[in-house]
């Protein structure tokens, strides 16, 4: 049946009995090809039937279904002609894991954030109602999670208006989880409401769909109200979904669904259900022993310091095991706050954490600080609040795409008076740099580092005023200084012996702290000829934008060259493979050293694009 579909149109005549041979199909296709390139495998299984239900029951592209958040659009893609495409799933020049544009006309918007949907919905059901498109539909699917963020209400606040007519469709995927369990008073709600039992329909034939006798937050709120029904029941839901729009007006249908469904694997994986998985055995569900991360190194020190220090609590956003924080929790339960997926909360709630005299470390993805900056910015750093922001998934992370690389933070963040920022080279100086910025009591701190394995510990030849000197070409002035942020050490330290066989002397500074400059590394930069300035972050904004301005500040003339990323949206693909491509490998930082080196003026010009 798969190999023949090539839109949604080709299972809507399908009978019942095909469209539950379809859904099983459907099921272990996915096991199959995202055991074996990686991916989001949990939530999409938990979607199957409702997939399928939306695509019977709404004719897409034209009535515009969203998801939120797009990791759960697996099937999606499948039913609406890309099946074929999923041996490239997440990788270079392959298919998108999330809603691609540039995919699929069935893609109306790339969400890959969560809680963004029902906004997105009501400005298009607006433009539908302002150019006479009327009889276009608009679908938002949103989980139980995606409602816990702050934008989903002021969306849904603003779809419920009364009177506007405009019959928007809210799918509510109630499957009781982000990554972590659902947190906060909308889960208790939703809970009560799957517990209720529905009217007794007996003397009046079957309902067109179910209808609670308990009074919901949404319809107080102006919407109506159907369910909950069985998500993976595809005649309740098409039936459910008829009746929604035969109300002419904003309704929300709430759904049930199992995450991980049919798989037994995912399903029993108490963890987040296999949300999100690298390559497995299909058959058994397990993977390979892995080298640890950054995110078990700090996972392990974190508890250490929690040992030590009972002021320190830590804030998450629906992700406590994804950042490393589950030793923590589990040591420490009542000292972790999930706050659901809600950053902005996360972070202005941890500013009241730390005026209450406790030191709060809010633990995200680095690309999901994006969705806080006027919290971090008016909250916590214009009240010098003593917190400590733990990035994880910093730089490129490769196969989750430009949504996902965490290549912003440090140019939002160098913006911010009083905020210090670190980058780790390895595991030792993690644990030190994590210490240090939580004893830090005088303002914000950040620690930022990758999606990777830690990798061994990089010694140090010599520290001078906080900068960890990692190599030095020895008797002599050396020419060149490479100066590394976090990662990039490795690749720099290998570039600096490139150059020392090519009769070229250098030195590896790691700065430790990358924003803002202090004036030793800038005393630094006076000594040598050129300074080359490495980074997994966008150069704009950055620790050699910055290292520039210094420079130019403190009358040092010294030309500098900040290698980093582009300021573009980067494909998804390999981190090792993006990395080269933007020019972050020792022969290109080697070989980008020496045409500076080279030039008589000694300015940097536009090397960072050769």
């Amino acid at each position: 049946m798969l190999a023949t579909l090539t839109g949604p149109a080709g299972i809507r005549g399908l009978d019942p009995d095909e469209v539950a041979e379809l859904c099983a199909q459907i099921r272990d296709f996915l096991v199959q090809k995202v055991c074996a390139t990686g991916g989001h495998l949990g939530g999409n299984l938990g979607v199957v039937e409702l997939t399928v239900a939306l695509h019977r029951a709404f004719d897409s592209p034209r009535d515009v279904l969203i998801f939120d958040t797009g990791h759960q659009t697996y099937v999606h893609k499948i039913l609406t002609g890309r099946g074929a495409d999923f041996d490239g799933l997440r990788q270079a020049g392959g298919l998108s894991g999330y809603p691609s544009r540039a995919e699929s006309a069935h893609d109306a918007v790339e969400n890959s954030h969560a809680s963004t949907s029902l906004s997105y919905a009501d400005g298009l059901a607006k433009a539908f109602q302002l150019r006479g498109e009327e009889g276009r539909r608009v679908v938002a699917v949103i989980g139980d999670g995606g409602m816990t963020g702050g934008l989903a209400w002021e969306g849904l606040n603003n779809l419920s208006v009364p009177g506007s007519g405009r019959p928007v469709v809210v799918v509510l995927n109630d499957n009781g989880r982000s990554y972590d369990p659902t947190v906060g008073g909308l889960a208790a709600h939703l809970g009560a409401l799957r517990r209720t039992r529905p009217e007794d329909s007996s003397t009046t034939g079957p309902a067109p769909a179910p209808r609670w006798v308990a009074n919901t937050v949404f319809e107080h709120l102006g919407l109506a109200y159907i369910g909950p029904v069985d998500g993976h029941d595809v005649a309740a839901l098409e039936s459910a979904f008829d009746h929604a729009c035969s109300l002419g007006r904003p309704v929300l249908v709430h759904v049930v669904t199992a995450k991980g469904k049919g798989y037994g694997p995912a399903e029993t994986d108490d963890a987040d259900r296999m949300h999100g998985i690298g390559v497995l055995d299909p058959a058994t569900g397990a993977a390979a022993p892995g080298k640890p991360t950054w995110t078990d190194v700090f996972g392990e020190e974190i508890v250490r310091i929690g040992e030590r220090r009972p002021d320190v609590v830590c804030v998450t956003a629906a992700m406590t095991n994804p950042v490393g924080l589950g030793p923590f929790a589990r040591t420490f339960p009542d000292r972790v706050f999930d706050v659901g997926i809600a950053e902005q909360h996360a972070v202005c709630s941890a500013a009241g954490l730390a005026m209450g005299g406790l030191h709060p470390v809010v633990c995200l993805y680095a690309t999901f600080l994006n969705r806080a900056f006027d919290q971090v910015l008016m909250d916590v750093a214009l009240q010098r609040q003593p917190v400590t922001f733990v990035l994880d998934r910093a730089g490129i992370t490769g196969p989750d795409g430009a949504s996902h690389h965490g290549m912003w933070d440090t140019g939002i963040l160098s913006v911010m008076p009083g905020v210090r920022v670190a980058a780790p080279r390895d595991p030792a100086s993690l644990r030190e740099l994590l210490d240090e910025a939580i004893a830090d009591e005088s303002g914000p701190t950040v620690i930022r580092y990758p999606k990777a394995t830690a990798g061994q510990d990089i010694p140090a030849v010599d520290r001078v005023d906080g900068l960890d000197i990692v190599y030095s070409s020895g008797a002599g002035s050396p020419e060149v200084l490479l100066v590394a942020a976090g990662a990039m050490a490795g690749p720099c330290l290998d570039a600096a012996n490139l150059l020392h066989g090519s009769g070229i002397g250098a030195t590896v500074v790691d700065p430790r702290w990358i924003a803002p400059i202090g004036p030793a590394l800038i005393e630094l930069a006076a000594r040598h000829r050129v300074v080359v300035t490495v980074e997994d972050a966008a150069r704009s904004g950055g620790m050699g934008a910055l290292l520039v301005e210094a420079c130019a500040d403190a009358d040092v003339t010294t030309p500098v060259l900040p290698l980093g990323l582009p300021r573009a949206f980067i494909d998804h693909g390999g981190r090792g493979d993006l990395l080269a491509q933007h020019g972050l490998t020792a022969e290109r930082i080697a070989a980008a050293a020496a045409r500076l080196l080279a030039r008589p003026s000694g300015e940097a010009g536009d090397l960072a694009h050769e």
